[in-house]
This record gives C-alpha cells, sequence and structure tokens, in this order.
C-alpha cells in the first residue's frame, strides 16, 4: 500500500472525542501523566493529522458551572477553531455521568429532581450541538444503572428512560433541529451493571419508544467486547435493523475493564472483518457511510506526543484494514472458497418465490427424499477462508 493511500485525509470520515486525545491519563489507582488539552489545540491537530471531525461533550468544552459569557467565549473560541480548519462537528452528546450529581443516573435517578436537571443539561447542549451542526447525538448511559437489585425498580427505571429520550425527541422535532439520537450501550464499568448493556437489548428498547424512527445505537467495539460478544455479529444485526447511527472504534482484549486500545490493538481479526463488513456492502459501496469516530483513550504511559501518534495509529490501522479487506475481496482463490461455502445461497429464500408452506409439506426433495446423512457430510470449507483471512491480514497474499 502507498504512502499517499495510508494517510488520512477527511474524506475517509475519521473523527475523534474531545475527551479521548484529551484524556489525562487519571485513573482509580493514579493521578494524571498528563496535562490538560486546549480543545483549540485538539482541533487544529486532528485537522493536521488528516481528521474529518470533532465530537465532544458539553463539559468537554465548557468547564462544567461556567457562568454564561465564559461559556459564550468557550464557544466561540473552538467555533474559530473549526472555521480555520474546516473540521465538523458530526456528532454530540452530554456529560450526564462526571458529577456526583449523576452518581444515581440521570434519566432514571430515583430523585425526580435529578432527572429533572438532566433533561435541561441535555436540552441545552441539543441547542449547541445543532448550532454547531451535528446530525447525530449520543446518549451513553454509564450511570443508568445499579449495584444493588433492591435499589431500583427496573421497570420504571425503564420507563423513566423512554420518558427522558420521548421528551428529547419531541424538543428536537418540535425545534426542527437534524438531529437523530444513538443509544451506546455498555454492560458495566462505572455502574455495576448498566441499563441497555448490548446492542440488542439497545434495539428492543428502541422498538417502545414513540420517535424511534429517531433513535439508533452507537455501539462500540470494547463495550460489546466486554460481554464475550461478537462486534461484527452486533454491527451487521444493527444494519439490518437500518439504525447504526454512529460507531465507535477502539480495541479491547477479552471481557474486562474497558480497555479503550487504539482501534485494532486489540482482537485484530475482528477487527479485519469489521473493516471488512464496514466498507463492503453486498452492491460493492460501503455498508456504512457515517463517521469512522475513534472513542479511544492514549495510554497512561504516553506523553504528549504519544497523544498524537496514537491518534494516527487509529486511522492508519483502519486504513491498512481497508486495503486488506479490498485485496481478500478481490483474490480468485477467496472468491472460490466462498463459492465452496455456499456463502452466496444465504441469501436465496427458503421458500421459493411465491411459494408457501403448502408447496413446502408437497416437496418430497424437502423431506421425504432428503438425505441428512449425506448432507451432513459434506465439509462448510470455513477453515480455509478464514486462513486466508489471516494470510490477507498479514501481507502473505
Amino acid at each position: 500500500m502507498t504512502t499517499a493511500a495510508l494517510t488520512p485525509t477527511p474524506a475517509d470520515k475519521f473523527t475523534f472525542g474531545l475527551w479521548t486525545v484529551g484524556w489525562q491519563a487519571r485513573d482509580p489507582f493514579g493521578d494524571p501523566t498528563r496535562p490538560a488539552l486546549d480543545p483549540v489545540e485538539t482541533v487544529h491537530r486532528l485537522a493536521e493529522l488528516g481528521a474529518h471531525g470533532v465530537t465532544f461533550h458539553d463539559d468537554d468544552l465548557i468547564p462544567f458551572g461556567a457562568a454564561e459569557p465564559d461559556r459564550t467565549k468557550h464557544i466561540e473560541r473552538f467555533r474559530t477553531a473549526l472555521v480555520e480548519t474546516g473540521l465538523e462537528v458530526p456528532m454530540a452528546t452530554t456529560n450526564l455521568f462526571t458529577h456526583p450529581v449523576f452518581k444515581d443516573g440521570a434519566f432514571t435517578a430515583n430523585d425526580r429532581a435529578v432527572r429533572r436537571y438532566a433533561l435541561r443539561k441535555v436540552m441545552r447542549n441539543l441547542d449547541l450541538a445543532a448550532e454547531l451542526g451535528a446530525h447525530t447525538y449520543v446518549f451513553w448511559g454509564g450511570r443508568e444503572g445499579a449495584e444493588s437489585d433492591a435499589a431500583k425498580d427496573i421497570r420504571a427505571a425503564l420507563d423513566r428512560y423512554r420518558e427522558g429520550l420521548d421528551t428529547l425527541a419531541q424538543y428536537v422535532t418540535d425545534r426542527g433541529y437534524d438531529l437523530r439520537f444513538a443509544i451506546e450501550p455498555k454492560p458495566n464499568e462505572p455502574r455495576g451493571d448498566i441499563l441497555l448493556p448490548t446492542i440488542g437489548h439497545a434495539l428492543a428498547f428502541i422498538n417502545t419508544l414513540e420517535h424511534a424512527d429517531l433513535v439508533g445505537v452507537n455501539p462500540e467495539v470494547g463495550h460489546e467486547q466486554m460481554a464475550g460478544l461478537n462486534f461484527v455479529h452486533g454491527i451487521a444485526q444493527a444494519l439490518w435493523h437500518g439504525k447504526l447511527f454512529h460507531l465507535d472504534l477502539n480495541g479491547q482484549r477479552g471481557p474486562k475493564f474497558d480497555q479503550d486500545l487504539v482501534f485494532g490493538h486489540g482482537d485484530l481479526l475482528n477487527a479485519f472483518f469489521l473493516v471488512d463488513l464496514l466498507e463492503n456492502g453486498p452492491d460493492g459501496a460501503p455498508a456504512y457511510d457515517g463517521p469512522r469516530h475513534f472513542d479511544y483513550k492514549p495510554a497512561r504511559t504516553e506523553d504528549i506526543a504519544g497523544v498524537w501518534h496514537s491518534a494516527a495509529a487509529n486511522m492508519r490501522t483502519y486504513l491498512l484494514l481497508k486495503e486488506r479487506a479490498a485485496a481478500f475481496r478481490a483474490d480468485p482463490e477467496v472468491r472460490e472458497a466462498l463459492a465452496g461455502a455456499r456463502t452466496a445461497e444465504l441469501a436465496a429464500p427458503t421458500l421459493a418465490d411465491g411459494e408457501t408452506y403448502a408447496g413446502l409439506l408437497a416437496d418430497r426433495s424437502a423431506f421425504e427424499d432428503f438425505d441428512p446423512d449425506a448432507a451432513a457430510e459434506r465439509g462448510c470449507g470455513y477453515v480455509r477462508l478464514n486462513q486466508l483471512a489471516v494470510e490477507h491480514l498479514m501481507g502473505a497474499r
């Protein structure tokens, strides 16, 4: 792959959150290892690296509790940097997890006053998101959960969660904002158990909403893999539902704490098949055309220079995997192996066009004359396919 092909451009739609490169590496066991980053510097540095956009929580950009004149100054500095660099703000979100007021949740806190405060906080940032041109608004319910099963009526909590999203969806509709909502699932951390822990839980919840058409999902690699799930399968289901409104890319090594590694620095083979899924749809066009958003954290071991090296590493890895996936799909041996594995046959309906179960019952070849033992003897050839993918991933083909 040429150096030019590995050089990110805005056309690649790579985006980063202010909280990602801006993480000071504070953790439960240690103080920060890096100084705070000015959001304006972040915008300029990301633009230099070839990023398409930048995203933010309200408190990333404006210190919590800032007076209105100070809030305006922070917003104007940020807006000026966006104009100077051409970076876009495709997504925004609200911090409903850092301040102690949200220790029992935001939309699902037992305290009604906290829930009302949370809605107002979100509405205020929805106004800013729309003003800055965002089209997606993410909801990560990091504190929406419990450590004690006696502490919260989960059915009532889901009622309140639904009420909150219905209210906010009505708000953006009435204001005429071009915004869609995306729920970000996570099974645990910081709460012992977080509500809507997986893509499947979120999709089921969305079906109950008054404005379900405005709400999709924002899955994150590490969050699904923390639950021991296959991220590629989850993304495929979100695409199948037409609900993949945004996604967060990073790396994770197994069901442990949320590592937020550089994309590909965890389960590399799963990352390969993820990029293959996103970039190579059934018609040859990408299956997903939204931002490729990196929600990672530069390792605690890194200095400021390492922050920007790690940001670049996310984009370079994605581009390498995109090239490897294209080569995999173009390989004649892969195509022959896919045919041998009957992968295309899965797209054919089990019942013929216009056929009903009556036709199936009348077809002796479907049961009476079918030889299950002979069918069971046929191998699928999936190991061969996987090996071909590994060899392409390793640059051996």
